[in-house]
């Protein structure tokens, strides 16, 4: 086994995970080369690791930040809106005075979304434990947003399926499916409108899951950026100098 220094090892490591080709460095190295750990050097488990480790503290970070009150309401990236398809709706209950009503509703909606979030966390954490070397070194080596797109390949079916009951229960405690019921009825009742009732729950679901990979996207921008952040021995031991 060839040993090299651990300068140019981080160094490829730090350029992989900037989105650099490795290939194109000038060092003759990848993450696969593997250091003398009796003199402190890395192993590719080391490495692998510590792009999980990396990986769990961002999503993990992400999550906090869309679960707290106003993690989505107050975020305009992500803040959902009153439902695309039901737009008429929202204009014609604004005209005749329910402007307020309608916001109580978009408030409901972000509120049920931050509340289902927490969920999403454990979810993350088995899809970035159950990588192996291939998805790792992909990852590192891939656009700015690979870990992203790799984590909502992976666990965007099982986290609608975590969050649809949650959402639903979210909605009945914060009043949102009253609310919107209130709402729909006294549109329907509007003379020569089409009769409307988009399930609320399958939307909420969905704008909830798209705008937590939004979060996740941007906590895996600050990792590639600055992979020592909040280090842990571990990713000190990886990525540090």
């Amino acid at each position: 086994m060839q040993l090299i220094k651990i300068k140019p090892i981080i160094m490829a490591a730090l350029l992989m995970l900037a989105g650099m080709n490795v290939c194109n460095a000038q060092f003759p190295i990848s993450i696969k080369q593997v250091l003398d750990p009796a003199k402190g050097g890395l192993t590719e488990k080391d490495a692998v690791a510590g792009i999980r480790e990396a990986l769990i503290k961002g999503t993990g970070e992400g999550v906090k930040i869309v679960s707290q009150v106003n993690g989505y309401f107050a975020n305009p990236a992500i803040k959902i809106p009153f439902p695309q398809e039901a737009k008429d709706i929202e204009t014609k209950l604004r005209g005749i005075g329910l402007g307020a009503q309608v916001d109580e509703v978009v408030t409901s909606l972000n509120r049920a979304a931050e509340d289902a979030a927490k969920s999403a966390e454990p979810v993350f954490v088995a899809a970035i434990n159950g990588m192996n070397v291939t998805d790792a070194i992909n990852i590192v080596k891939g656009n700015n947003d690979a870990a992203t797109r790799y984590l909502e390949k992976t666990t965007s079916p099982e986290l609608k399926v975590k969050f649809t009951p949650i959402i639903k229960a979210s909605l009945d405690k914060v009043d949102a499916t009253r609310l919107w019921a209130d709402l729909i009825r006294q549109y329907n009742q509007i003379p020569f409108v089409k009769k409307q009732n988009p399930d609320l729950t399958g939307y909420v679901t969905d704008k909830a899951i798209g705008g937590l990979f939004v979060m996740v996207a941007k906590e895996e921008a600050k990792i590639r950026k600055d992979p020592a952040a909040q280090a842990t021995e571990l990713l000190k031991k990886v990525f540090g100098k």
